[in-house]
């Protein structure tokens, strides 16, 4: 008789590195080639057999919105690590918005997965700010109470900018993110000019 004490715990942890294998792989496939690249790439890119790839996503909108989770839960966990481990706050935060660049690139085209569902949209999108607007904060506030940064702006308007920066609809090899995203940054070591806020008089 096997004893299903022994056998479990060894037959999660298989389970649980393969749903890892898949989702990593998963967000490597849609990064390069979309959210609409067959689920048999993904399972190839994984190293597993299509079985296993829908038993533990059944479909492809459950895969798609597991990838963008497993994603969000990446970037919010390596905020207090780079903030420990670079060597200034600003650096950490620079390292930190490179992640978010990457994780938005397998973003793109969540909607036509989900098409008709909008309650399930906004649910990922308010776990998008309510996970990752306190991570950028923490690493904000830390950039300037080091002196790094000194513009007025807040986390949330910083996750925003950041997207607008990095909606594309394909990769596009003249427009490279990463070097708009640091001219953005170094704006944020200077102060805000007056009344740049303002609303112009008509």
């Amino acid at each position: 008789m096997v004893d299903d004490t022994q056998t479990t715990p060894n037959r999660r942890a298989d389970v649980e590195r393969n749903e890892r294998a898949i989702l990593d792989a998963a967000a490597r496939v849609f990064a390069s080639s979309g959210v609409d690249a067959t689920v048999r790439e993904v399972a190839a890119a994984a190293g597993v057999g299509m079985g296993t790839l829908y038993r533990h996503f059944p479909s492809r909108a459950d895969l798609t919105v597991a990838v963008y989770r497993h994603q969000i839960d990446a970037c919010a966990e390596a905020g207090p690590t780079l903030l420990a481990s670079a060597p200034t706050p600003f650096a950490a935060m620079v390292e930190w918005i490179y992640l978010f660049v990457d994780f938005l690139g397998t973003k793109h085209g969540l909607g036509r997965v989900w098409q008709g569902d909008a309650a399930g949209i906004s649910a990922l999108h308010q776990l998008f700010i309510d996970r990752l607007v306190p991570v950028l904060t923490d690493l904000l506030t830390a950039a300037r109470a080091s002196g790094e940064v000194v513009a007025d702006i807040r986390a949330y308007e910083l996750l925003r900018a950041t997207g607008d920066l990095v909606a594309w609809a394909v990769p596009d090899p003249d427009y490279d993110v990463r070097r708009i995203v640091d001219l953005l940054f170094a704006g944020l070591r200077q102060e805000q000019p007056e009344n740049s806020g303002a609303a112009s008089a008509s």
